[in-house]
Formats: structure tokens, C-alpha cells, sequence
């Protein structure tokens, strides 16, 4: 099977990082970065997450570290909706960190319930 590549992650209208087990940023995507501008963009890579979120934030984060699980939710932010999916990474059964995507939510979307 051949291992997808990792381009794809910059041509999607998506940010994209990822965290190791301890909270350090490993990856960000380019609309990541972009998202995180103000707070230094690319240079927070190798940096811990907690750095840049409120406490509240801080202390999910540190619940997920801790005890490694599924976060869902939406924000709003600057008038535009967002969901982030926070999820644990696995490999061969050890804790190897998070990854968040952000995914901007249009004003109206769509629901189909499929049977």
C-alpha cells in the first residue's frame, strides 16, 4: 500500500496541526500558521500549545494530554463559524500526541440523513 503524502495538507482550506505527547507543536500547516499569526505563526513549532490559549483552553488540553480522547466542538471567531476536531494519535498503541483541524463552517450547511 502506498503511504498518502502530506501534500495535500496545504491545498486544503483546513489548519492542521499536530502536537506530540507532551503538548509541543510538531506540524502546521500553512493555514495554520496563518491562523496562528499573531501569536508567531510557523516559529510556535517546537513550542508547547498551552502558550497560546486561555486557561480554560489550557487545562482541556492538558485533560486530553493526560487521558487521550476525542474533542469536538465549534467556535465563532471574527464572525466566521468554525469546528475543530481534536484527536489523539496512536502508534502501535502508544500515545504519540494530538492533531487539530480547524475547519471553517459556511453560513449554511446541508444535513442528509442516510439509510
Amino acid at each position: 500500500m502506498t503511504q498518502l503524502s502530506t501534500a495535500w495538507l496545504e491545498q486544503v482550506e483546513i489548519a492542521f496541526t499536530q502536537c506530540d505527547a507532551d503538548g509541543v507543536i510538531e506540524y502546521m500547516n500553512n493555514r495554520s500558521a496563518a491562523t496562528f499569526a499573531e501569536d508567531g505563526g510557523l516559529e510556535l513549532v517546537g513550542k508547547n500549545l498551552s502558550g497560546c490559549h486561555p486557561e480554560a483552553a489550557r487545562q482541556k488540553l492538558a485533560e486530553l494530554l493526560s487521558a487521550p480522547a476525542l474533542n469536538v466542538y465549534t467556535i465563532e471567531k471574527k464572525g466566521r463559524r468554525k469546528m475543530i476536531y481534536q484527536a489523539p494519535l496512536f502508534e502501535a498503541g502508544q500515545f504519540k500526541g494530538i492533531v487539530e483541524i480547524s475547519l471553517p463552517l459556511p453560513e449554511e450547511i446541508p444535513h442528509f440523513i442516510r439509510k
